[in-house]
């Protein structure tokens, strides 16, 4: 490999290249989808384990045509906990066992009646500020982790950033050969170093940890209350699948809306979930971060994510591993995702250009104009117990928008319908 090439999504990859590019994906999921679990207050193993064996199914169910790393969902947060806090966590396992299996539903109807409606519902003038959001709403995300929004600022956690995002982006355009393909890898373990240089790493819990230990299982209650409280997730988590396959389409360059099908990957998503909350996990979701990694990349093999899926499932039972790496800091995860949410960001603007979206059309540039103030504004709208906000507001908005447009040219009553 003198220079970098593109490794397909069927592509084989030689074990010498598949380690070290497994090992990069499981660090850029690690930091977010250990940090559901604490806040749910349980073990990160069990979350580990379901994540890898999520993932791996989700790979089996779409075929090995779709890339995508099951990671946990955050848009349970708010919901799951009112009912951890009044009924205990079993009925929150409950509640993601029931929206897995809507979901699996949604995914049955989508399977009888098409997918054609996205292309109505979210044309391109839509879509890609929907995609650009998914990045965009996560910047402050990033900036968080890497201690930079603190009243005080860290001059220690500034050094780990600079180094990591350093390394990452000059990295990403300077390393040839083997090493283009691990930018991120090669980030974070430099922003390990630094952090180490700096003393702000803690070594300490890895030390009491065991060699091994089995994941905690635990069983599901089931609650009406608990399950309608819960339940309109199904909305949020629906929006971001579909914006993830959209942007997954766009980085490898193939519809996976068409092949493997919406109807494949969300299945398999809320399969995943409904699997989780039966065995005492957390729900999962297609991963940003991990897209982000194949848009730098441009590493988009299947085999790569279940490598990275195995590692996870092998974290999962070797308690001191699991626990030495989440003692990779703050700045070096926020330095990562700098680059990663960027990305993303990024693939919104390319379905723009790549559609050719034509702003001269009164309704593209009112799509595009309305989305991106929506999702960027901070509003919310509530469902009960759910919080619609960001990039999922901005999604049913566009969709309701471009809905009545569509209607309206049926209607011959607009003015800048295509002739």
């Amino acid at each position: 490999m003198k220079e970098r090439k593109i490794i397909r999504v069927e592509e084989k990859v030689p074990v010498n290249l598949l380690i070290p590019l497994s090992i990069q994906h499981m660090f850029a999921m690690f930091g977010a989808t250990v940090l559901v679990p604490f806040i749910f207050g349980i073990s990160p193993a069990v979350v580990l384990f379901m994540n890898g064996v999520g993932t791996l199914l989700f790979i089996v169910i779409t075929k090995g045509k779709a890339p995508a790393y099951l990671g946990s969902s955050f848009a349970f947060l708010a919901p799951a906990g009112i009912v951890i806090d009044q009924m205990g966590y079993e009925y929150a396992l409950g509640g993601f066992v029931a929206v897995g299996f809507c979901g699996c539903i949604v995914a049955l109807v989508i399977y009888k009646f098409g997918s054609d409606w996205i292309d109505v519902v979210l044309p391109p003038a839509a879509m890609g500020p929907v995609v650009a959001l998914i990045g965009l709403e996560l910047a402050g995300s990033a900036a968080g982790n890497a201690g930079l929004l603190d009243e005080t600022i860290n001059m220690k956690h500034v050094i780990v950033f600079l180094v990591t995002i350093g390394v990452a982006v000059f990295g990403n355009i300077l390393f040839k050969g083997f090493l283009s393909v691990i930018p991120i890898l090669i980030a974070v373990i430099a922003g390990y170093i630094a952090a180490l240089a700096c003393g702000i790493v803690d070594f300490a819990e890895v030390a009491q940890a065991p060699l091994f230990s089995l994941p905690h299982f635990q069983l599901p209650k089931f609650d009406l209350s608990a399950i309608l409280i819960i339940l309109p997730v199904i909305l949020v988590i629906t929006s971001e699948h579909i914006g993830h396959q959209v942007v997954t389409s766009k980085i490898v360059d193939r519809d996976l809306l068409k092949d493997p099908g919406l109807h494949r990957s969300l299945f398999g998503d809320n399969f995943s979930t409904m699997i989780s909350g039966m065995i005492g996990s957390v729900p999962t979701t297609t991963y940003g971060e991990n897209i982000g990694v194949m848009a730098v990349t441009k590493v988009y093999s299947v085999r790569v994510i279940a490598g990275a899926a195995v590692l996870s499932v092998i974290c999962s039972v070797i308690g001191k591993l699991s626990t030495l790496i989440q003692t990779v800091p703050g700045p070096v995860i926020g330095g990562i995702s700098f680059l990663l949410y960027g990305m993303i960001g990024t693939s919104g603007i390319r379905i723009l250009v790549d559609s050719q979206v034509d702003y001269g059309r009164s309704r593209n540039l009112t799509l595009t104009s309305v989305i991106f103030v929506t999702g960027l504004s901070g509003i919310s709208v509530k469902l009960g117990n759910v919080e619609l906000t960001g990039m999922v507001l901005a999604c049913i908005v566009g969709m309701l928008l471009s809905l009545a447009f569509y209607i309206l040219d049926k209607m011959d009553l607009t003015n800048d319908k295509e002739s």
